[in-house]
């Protein structure tokens, strides 16, 4: 049965990129997507969140009750995690969850580079959920809205490149995590143009699933 990545959001390109990046990241694992219909187009901040999360948990008991062996919430902001991982009999992820930890086991010191700082106190309050505040350097906006990564991906790539080389020249940061699943789309030019690691989400929660398969 498939490791299913659902989309909390409506947008299906966006779905399609998730896919893509996790498929490349782990090929030997039964990778497939879904995206919530029933979500906003994108997810910025706490109040999207909350409105995405009611078809996101109908999403995941429908696929669990299927038979899906895993389920990886492709939302950085981890939405709804908690009462997915709850309520499912397999295994539930978050992309955020794995990038994080994935960091600390590396005993990394990580900065993160998101949208808009709308979503910063959700994204900061996970890591502390999580025990990882210590390990974080700094959460910063790049100011880049998240339909922007799929509208004009070039300008998105500048500015959120510009945001992570501020964050590896001021932090003391020894990785940079890319704090959207739209950003997978850019993730290897992203890397070309640091000279410190860059945690890509998507591929953190795909290559996390070869625990359990």
């Amino acid at each position: 049965m498939p490791i299913v990545f659902v989309n909390p959001n409506s947008t299906e390109a966006m779905t399609a990129t998730i896919v893509s990046a996790a498929r490349a990241a782990a090929p030997e694992l039964p990778i497939t997507g879904r995206t919530s219909r029933g979500g906003p187009p994108a997810i910025q901040g706490a109040a999207d969140g909350e409105a995405a999360t009611p078809p996101l948990l109908e999403i995941v008991a429908e696929l669990d009750a299927w038979g899906a062996e895993g389920v990886t919430i492709s939302c950085f902001d981890d939405t709804g995690l908690d009462e997915a991982a709850r309520r499912a009999r397999c295994p539930v992820i978050g992309i955020g969850q794995a990038a994080f930890h994935l960091a600390a086991l590396r005993s990394w010191r990580f900065s993160v580079v998101t949208t808009l700082p709308v979503s910063l106190p959700v994204i900061e309050g996970n890591i502390a959920r999580y025990g990882l505040a210590e390990r974080c350097a700094k959460v910063r906006a790049s100011g880049v809205p998240v339909l922007a990564l799929e509208d004009d991906p070039d300008a998105a790539l500048s500015r959120i490149v510009e945001e992570a080389q501020r964050a590896e020249a001021e932090d003391g940061a020894d990785c940079v995590i890319l704090g959207c699943a739209g950003m997978s789309a850019l993730t290897r030019r992203a890397r070309a143009a640091l000279s410190c690691p860059v945690i890509d989400p998507v591929e953190a929660a795909a290559r996390s699933f070869r625990l359990f398969a």
